[in-house]
């Protein structure tokens, strides 16, 4: 089977923000992460293999001077050794990785390791899981891309003429790399068509949380933080402290810069 993962910046931007303001703030924070999965799916037999397979790829999956010298000019935020030192010295670590399946088929993932490590694994490991499973049940296969790109152009123009807000979020539970890679295309194609049209007059392509995409369709980067660095100051500063705090440290941190703020944790 193909390698599903083969960019290091196909992930969400609040994973590197996030980074980094774990390392500015917890750098010895240790961290466990446990896959849940909600609809208790019970996956193929040997399905854990293949994951594994798949993730192990990724320890050879490094960044390139492509995706640094856009970071370097899309995040000022972010410094230039976290970006040209840090992530170009940065691999994917396997061994923080525990991937097993129950004989009902249900799986069981956990990462553990250095919380700045760990974090990494999140989009690659919900985003495989995805594909590789619309690829075994055999949904890629029925996939009709003339199709599916026509109701994406539909969709699209009907959020633009309606006056809507909207940006790529899609990467952790895309149908497939290319599935998303078309979606974003015509949500572009789309909004540029009905701007032309309106003269200006409707709702606005905000673009993509996804580094990789932004990058290569040179749109802007959606993302400030995740919830999980509330999650982890509860433990921290407790449940009515939390809040408050990470707000503080986020500030220290960035100095006013990528503000918007997901206290919603709870």
């Amino acid at each position: 089977m193909k390698q599903i993962i083969n960019h290091f910046t196909d992930n969400d931007l609040y994973t590197f923000t996030c980074m980094y303001y774990i390392l500015q703030k917890y750098p010895r924070a240790e961290t466990e992460y446990r896959f849940f999965d909600r609809n208790r799916t019970c996956y193929p037999k040997g399905f854990d293999l293949l994951l594994r397979e798949q993730l192990e790829h990724l320890a050879e999956v490094v960044i390139t001077d492509e995706e640094r010298e856009f970071m370097t000019r899309s995040f000022p935020f972010l410094p230039y050794w976290f970006i040209n030192v840090f992530l170009r010295g940065f691999r994917f670590n396997p061994a923080e990785l525990t991937i097993s399946q129950d004989e009902e088929g249900h799986l069981d993932i956990r990462v553990k390791g250095k919380w700045w490590s760990t974090i990494i694994w999140e989009m690659p490991i919900l985003a495989t899981i995805s594909e590789l499973m619309h690829t075994l049940n055999g949904d890629t296969m029925k996939y009709d891309a003339e199709a599916e790109w026509e109701k994406s152009l539909q969709k699209g123009r009907q959020i633009w003429t309606n006056g809507l807000t909207l940006g790529d979020m899609g990467t952790r539970r895309r149908f497939t790399f290319d599935h998303q890679e078309r979606v974003i295309d015509a949500l572009i194609q789309s909004y540029a068509e009905v701007c032309k049209e309106t003269g200006g007059h409707c709702g606005k392509f905000t673009g993509t949380s996804n580094v990789y995409f932004a990058m290569k369709k040179n749109i802007p980067c959606l993302g400030t933080m995740s919830h999980q660095c509330i999650s982890f100051e509860e433990i921290v500063s407790g449940v009515f402290e939390c809040n408050y705090n990470v707000m503080n440290k986020w500030s220290e941190v960035y100095d006013g810069n990528v503000g918007i703020f997901l206290y919603d944790c709870f």
